[in-house]
């Protein structure tokens, strides 16, 4: 005859069990947090490398085709948002460089482009968050303020290039310093462990660019739930506090961490887009994570800089400096000025409060729309 537990010994075995519930559940959910973080670059690797079986085309054939700084500029926007990858808009760039296609002050506008097209990725990713309002606005926030970044140092520093080629002159200098130099091959860890999935996902659908492309937003729409949703399970508060204390502390902390952990990457869409659901988790502030999408902006072009060095062309790496000086030179400008692109940047939040559809409509007139429209009147 089985012997009845007394009291004590029921309350004991309850704790046990609670105890080891809590050991589970404590392990399990940084597992789960890291698993839906690889589904999430997953996700954007695949979409990626979807957009790119029918994007690469479009954005050689349009970058081919212009010899106006004004139409260049777009043309980088337009390329860029569709491929999402200014990485693959600027190896185009260096090889019509090399090539004489065009010249190093036509090719500069069009990077100044491609500086805006590349952070569609991150702003897509803010509107995974749309049916939650408080939480989309704060997500939507974090996205744009990489956008925000860029459309300001483009409309201060473009109207300089255009009657100076101060970048030109710049890049040239570095370049003839750096012209005997070789190159360096870099391969990302990331892009080693998820480019193979993406590669095996699209072969397994026959390479359909359109099937690819939805089966990437699929998988972006469930890590990002997952990921939320473990983020608000576990005591934000101290994982809070562990970004505050440790790895956002200092603007100079998260600037340099943006740019180590890009150059790692090689992929400013990635590191700026896993931020997203943590500033709409309430993890991080947007003051946290201006600094951090500006170092991302520097680590994306250390990739340039590399391939560029290994061709031994003076030209193509004067494209790749282009692009790292004008970058340094905004950062130089809205560093210290960071309280003008974060008031616009809360300003345009608060309106997607008042509709949702401002969000999309912000996408697809900045990113598309427009760059399309004058691409056509000005060619």
């Amino acid at each position: 005859m089985q012997r009845s537990r007394q009291p004590g010994e029921r309350k004991e075995a309850g704790l046990f069990i609670k105890a080891r519930g809590l050991t589970l559940s404590s392990f399990l959910k940084p597992v789960g947090l890291l698993f839906f973080l690889y589904v999430f670059i997953l996700s954007i690797t695949l979409l990626g490398e979807a957009l790119k079986l029918f994007g690469a085309g479009f954005a050689e054939a349009l970058i081919s085709t212009t010899s106006n700084p004004v139409v260049g500029l777009f043309i980088g926007i337009l390329a860029t948002s569709v491929i999402q990858s200014s990485s693959t808009t600027t190896s185009i760039l260096v090889g019509f460089v090399a090539s004489g296609m065009i010249t190093l002050e036509g090719a500069i506008p069009i990077v100044m482009g491609a500086n805006i097209g590349t952070t569609v990725t991150n702003t897509l990713v803010s509107l995974t968050h749309i049916t939650r309002t408080r939480e989309f606005v704060r997500a939507f926030s974090g996205a744009i303020v990489h956008d925000v970044f860029n459309l300001l140092s483009v409309a201060l520093l473009f109207p300089l290039q255009y009657f100076t080629n101060f970048l030109g002159h710049s890049a040239q200098f570095l370049s003839a310093a750096f012209e005997t130099a070789g190159g360096l091959e870099f391969i990302s860890p990331v892009k080693a462990v998820t480019k193979p999935a993406a590669k095996l996902i699209i072969s397994l659908l026959a390479g359909n660019s359109w099937l690819s492309s939805l089966v990437a937003v699929a998988l972006l729409l469930i890590a990002l739930k997952f990921i939320v949703d473990i983020m608000k399970s576990l005591v934000l508060s101290r994982v809070e506090g562990f970004f505050s204390k440790y790895i956002f502390k200092t603007t100079f902390r998260a600037l340099f961490l943006g740019v180590i952990l890009t150059s790692i990457v090689q992929s400013s869409s990635i590191t700026t887009s896993i931020v997203v659901p943590l500033v709409g988790a309430g993890v991080l502030s947007l003051r946290r994570v201006y600094p951090y999408t500006l170092g991302a902006n520097i680590g994306t072009t250390v990739t340039a800089i590399m391939a560029a060095l290994v061709t031994s062309n003076v030209t193509a790496v004067s494209v790749a400096f282009a692009h790292l000086l004008f970058n340094i030179c905004g950062i130089a400008i809205f560093l210290p000025l960071a309280r003008i692109p974060l008031k616009v940047t809360r300003k345009l939040a608060r309106s997607a409060l008042r509709n949702k559809l401002i969000p999309v409509l912000f996408i697809v007139l900045i990113f598309f729309v427009i760059p399309l429209a004058l691409i056509y009147l000005l060619r």
